[in-house]
């Protein structure tokens, strides 16, 4: 018996690893994202494309909200959280990106949930007269 290994599939793994570990994530949290991505396709093309491109392919969309809009509402968290109104260069990029594709994983499973998060933050209850 004979054992294939993709090494395409190590190459990305160690890839995320590395941007995991600059991130600061947990191994635990870090090995569950990685699950994530591994079980779903369209997610695991998305981050191979960020890998490589250092930007979102942005063509997996849930209820009409991609990697980059998730990528922002998590900027916009932080910067709320820190009370400040800019990301400042203190705040590590990369978290922002990893968290982005575990909410996206979560919003997979339950997207009801997450856009109303995503839509009850600050500023949405403006209205303007257009």
């Amino acid at each position: 018996m004979s054992i294939i290994i993709a090494t395409s599939r190590l190459k990305v793994y160690e890839g995320f690893a590395s941007i995991c570990e600059y991130a600061g994530m947990s191994v635990e949290w870090s090995d569950r994202l990685w699950g994530e991505l591994s079980l779903d396709k369209a997610l695991y093309d998305e981050f191979v494309y960020y890998l490589c491109n250092h930007t979102f392919l942005d063509e997996m969309k849930i209820s009409g909200y991609s990697l980059s809009d998730l990528y922002v509402w998590q900027m916009d968290k932080y910067n709320l959280i820190r009370e400040i109104g800019k990301n400042p260069v203190s705040c590590n990029k990369e978290t922002m990106v990893m968290n982005a594709f575990m909410t996206m994983a979560e919003m997979k499973k339950n997207p009801d949930v997450y856009v109303k998060r995503i839509e009850s933050g600050r500023g949405n209850d403006i209205k303007f007269d257009v």
